[in-house]
């Protein structure tokens, strides 16, 4: 059985996914596969200056981050066209990796959730979100707030998943997880 796991930035699934690596399940990690393949995938490097510019990458052939967030949030537009090109590459590499568990912050809106067969939605409160990416990211609220602005929100993606963890600080993630994975086992 393939897994999905998502919830919006901060709500910790980064965390969740290092508890499940730590008893020996390994997750797939969309966002690292999408940052690896944008720096190795000459097709992709391709296709992305071609869509944004040839400042896409600086003269090392590095990926200037603030160039393609800068496009990326100017526009639904300009998201989708990224997404348009990226997605397809990172879910190919998904079904090549042979790995059961993915992690996709943006499994709905990506329609990853065709890939898996049951998706975990890791959710905290909101104030606790921000916090943490500004903390993590050293960015301001109002940043935080657009990033979040661009997913979908935290009680939709709850109501579209199958399980639930929650990651308020409050109650212990590996109890949560252990109790997913024996309905997984038992296929509830």
């Amino acid at each position: 059985m393939k897994i999905g796991i998502t919830g919006g930035i901060g709500s910790g699934k980064s965390y969740v996914c290092s508890q499940l690596k730590l008893m020996g399940i390994d997750v797939y990690d969309c966002d690292e596969a999408a940052k690896r393949l944008l720096r190795t995938s000459y097709s992709l490097k391709k296709q992305m200056c071609s869509l944004i510019g040839n400042e896409t990458y600086d003269e090392n052939g590095i990926l200037n981050k603030k160039v393609v967030a800068d496009f990326l949030l100017a526009s639904e537009e300009n998201a989708g066209k990224i997404d348009a090109i990226v997605h397809p590459v990172v879910a190919q590499d998904y079904k090549a990796s042979g790995c059961q568990w993915m992690e996709c912050a943006i499994i709905f809106e990506s329609g990853f959730n065709m890939l898996v067969d049951k998706v975990v939605c890791v959710v905290a409160p909101e104030e606790l979100r921000v916090s943490r990416v500004m903390k993590r990211d050293g960015i301001s609220r109002e940043q935080v707030l657009q990033w979040m602005s661009k997913q979908f929100p935290q009680d939709s993606v709850l109501k579209m998943s199958d399980y639930e963890i929650i990651n308020d600080g409050t109650v212990g993630i590996d109890t949560q997880l252990k109790k997913i994975l024996l309905k997984i086992k038992n296929n509830q």
